[in-house]
């Protein structure tokens, strides 16, 4: 049975520079939703066909709250991506969730007041299930990859999402904390939101670099103690992304995942009454359940 899922991935710069990715090309890809964060790479590792697109753009030019989270993911399905992972840096909330640490997060709280967080919109209206936000079957590879890469990881968890770029006051890191999060960091969302209303698998991997404001041991940490965690931890995201890329190519499930209906039922606007250009606009989004 031919391979027919195209994982894409999410992330920084240095998770695209992998040994063995094969047939590389840059292309940039239109959006009627304008300007993604930067061309996208394709490539093949071991036969499975893989797209990266840099977040904030090759050199990190682009700020959380100015990302095109619409454009990106509107263009990772106009190159056929069907499963996505989001590699990101994050803070930890709890004292055992150590800097170089992996989190395969389940659950996020929306903290983001700035940005636009569906493709819908007036003359279109549909309304998504975020109750399980991640696939469940993406955590499952992740979690297999991340113990058979030896990397030291955590199935489950609470992203806070804040809206950024400036990090948290103490009494904010608290605030979190007593809502039971986990980790916190400033990109997922709406993401992961977006991700869902295009019908692709998306699960996120959380990489601890420091804690965050509330660790009594917070302003002790060094620059050089955090680049050290961040090489680690982009070696170790690598690793992950190599070990999971054939265990996605190889799932068969992957086609019948629910993920890939998400759209079934949302969709309130009565076909009589839809606008044609955000039906245009949304081919690449929800063709499926448009047509």
């Amino acid at each position: 049975m031919s391979n027919k899922s195209v994982l894409g991935i999410i992330g920084g710069s240095g998770v695209y520079d992998i040994d063995g990715l094969t047939n590389t090309r840059w292309e940039k890809i239109e959006s009627p939703f304008g300007e993604p964060s930067d061309e996208l790479l394709f490539g093949e590792l071991d036969g499975q066909k893989m797209v990266f697109l840099p977040r904030h753009g090759r050199g990190h030019r682009i700020p959380p709250s100015e990302i095109n989270f619409k454009a990106n993911i509107d263009a990772l399905k106009r190159a056929g991506v069907t499963d996505v992972i989001s590699v990101s840096a994050v803070g930890s909330l709890k004292e055992e969730l150590k800097p170089g640490m992996f989190v395969i997060v389940d659950q996020f709280i929306d903290r983001t007041f700035a940005r636009n967080k569906s493709f819908f919109e007036t003359g279109l209206v549909a309304h998504v299930s975020m109750a399980h936000p991640v696939c469940n079957r993406l955590g499952d590879h992740l979690e297999l990859a991340a113990k058979n890469s030896d990397i030291e990881v955590v199935r489950g968890g609470t992203y806070l999402v804040m809206e950024g770029p400036q990090f948290s006051s103490v009494a904010e890191s608290e605030l979190y904390r007593s809502w039971n999060c986990d980790v916190i960091g400033m990109t997922n969302m709406p993401e992961a939101k977006l991700a869902r209303e295009a019908e692709m698998c998306y699960a996120t991997v959380a990489m601890v670099t420091d804690y965050d404001c509330w660790h009594p041991d917070h302003d002790n940490v060094t620059v050089d103690a955090i680049i050290k965690v961040l090489l680690a931890n982009a070696d170790n995201a690598r690793s992950l992304v190599k070990n999971v890329a054939p265990n996605v190519g190889t799932d068969m499930h992957g086609v019948t995942c629910t993920c890939k209906t998400a759209l079934d039922n949302a969709i309130i606007t009565a076909p009589d009454a839809r606008d044609q250009k955000i039906v245009n606009k949304l081919s690449a989004i929800a063709g499926r359940a448009l047509n």
